[in-house]
């Protein structure tokens, strides 16, 4: 897979930039894959990880730029990766997605800047949309005209 440098090439008058890349951490193989899946279809670059243990020792940690996390995890839970990731000051807006919604947990991760906990099945629109949420609704967007 090719990875943007950092540098904004310029074609002419189109400004190229980069994809951005979502983190998916489930320890559920079926559900870590269909909502890899999901996500590539809005056309972003996706990596998944079995456990937060995993994410958190991966090379792509400071490349993800939203991060999909189950609550429930053999290990470290999603809300436990939240707290360790604010811990070290890392800041990637994290969405929550779970079999077993509380408002317990709800309320705990929201508070800690959620943006957005979601009950298993979820829908495809409502996931794009807390996508967009989570990445500022950074589009791409190629302008033609002048700069």
């Amino acid at each position: 897979m090719v990875r943007w440098n950092g540098e904004v090439p310029c074609v002419g008058r189109t400004i190229l930039t980069s994809i951005p890349l979502i983190s998916i951490v489930d320890d559920d193989d079926s559900v870590r894959v269909a909502t890899g899946g999901l996500v590539e279809t809005f056309g972003y670059d996706v990596e998944t990880f079995e456990s937060c243990e995993a994410f958190l020792s991966s090379q792509v940690l400071d490349k993800t730029q939203c991060l999909i996390a189950d609550v429930q995890m053999r290990g470290m839970s999603g809300p436990q990766l939240q707290e360790h990731l604010i811990k070290s000051g890392i800041k990637i807006p994290v969405i929550f997605i779970t079999a077993f919604p509380n408002s317990r947990t709800l309320d705990r991760v929201t508070a800690r800047g959620a943006i957005a906990y979601l009950a298993k099945p979820f829908d495809r629109a409502t996931l794009g949309k807390r996508i967009q949420r989570a990445l500022g609704v950074q589009k791409n967007v190629l302008h033609s005209g002048d700069p």
